[in-house]
């Protein structure tokens, strides 16, 4: 159901999940937070699944497959992602050298592929919209040739703005490819929270109040998001499903917004 769609977990050290695939209508992704304080480390390995880490803020370097990567991001707000590609079952040893957080999304793949990594001018940066739907959406891995299935970025909303505007959907009930996705959410200042909109043209809906940390797993249907003002917005967005393609299918009430007239 929608409205069970919301995780909302208190910070904890350490690798923490978040939501598992498998468990509260999740089906292709698992999602886990780390949190590392220097000069600590984590070992992590998902056996079966292929696993895209995106720093938060820290830095440190990620282990995986006899290569090292180096990491490091003031924070999400102030400069681009640092993440790293894990093929499926790969074990990744992360090492902080200080302070670090850092989410991880996985899904389902087959073994083989190399371990990758995307630094802060790696990143593709998208302007979106206008008005105040106009937002910075950032690909990641997205269209890279490393990932078998996952599709992972970020958007940034300023404040009192709204994205995945028009209302957008890939749950293939209108022939679009049928993608699962979560949303993981940073308000800046940290006190703030922003909405997250989901709904079906059948009349099922949900809203639910984001807060800084929260991740809403979007199952099926429209999700719209929109940040108040004088709060900044961010979501990290991860998908997976039987085609590796972006490819949205828009409300059609809400089309006409493309043309600025009714």
């Amino acid at each position: 159901m929608l409205r069970d769609t919301l995780y909302r977990l208190p910070r904890l050290d350490g690798l923490q999940l978040l939501l598992r695939r498998g468990e509260g209508g999740a089906r292709n992704l698992t999602t886990w937070r780390l949190r590392l304080t220097r000069g600590t480390e984590q070992r992590y390995v998902a056996p079966g699944e292929e696993t895209i880490l995106v720093l938060q803020s820290g830095g440190g370097a990620v282990s995986v497959s006899g290569e090292t990567f180096s990491v490091s991001r003031k924070d999400v707000f102030e400069e681009r992602a640092s993440a790293v590609y894990v093929p499926a079952g790969e074990a990744v040893t992360v090492s902080a050298s200080s302070d670090l957080e850092a989410i991880l999304v996985s899904t389902p793949a087959e073994k083989g592929g190399a371990p990758a990594v995307v630094s802060s001018g790696d990143v593709r940066v998208n302007a979106r919209g206008r008005d105040i739907y106009a937002r910075e959406v950032h690909d990641i891995f997205v269209t890279d040739r490393h990932a078998q299935r996952l599709m992972v970025g970020e958007t940034f909303n300023p404040p009192g703005h709204w994205s995945s505007f028009p209302p957008h959907k890939h749950d293939g009930r209108d022939g679009e490819p049928v993608l699962e996705e979560v949303y993981y959410f940073r308000i800046a200042p940290t006190q703030g929270f922003g909405q997250q909109m989901l709904y079906t043209s059948d009349g099922e809906c949900v809203a639910h109040v984001v807060r800084d940390g929260d991740a809403v797993l979007l199952p099926y249907g429209y999700h719209p998001v929109s940040s108040p003002p004088g709060y900044r917005l961010y979501y990290l967005w991860a998908m997976a499903g039987a085609e590796r393609r972006m490819a949205l299918y828009e409300d059609p009430d809400h089309r006409w917004i493309h043309e600025g007239k009714t």
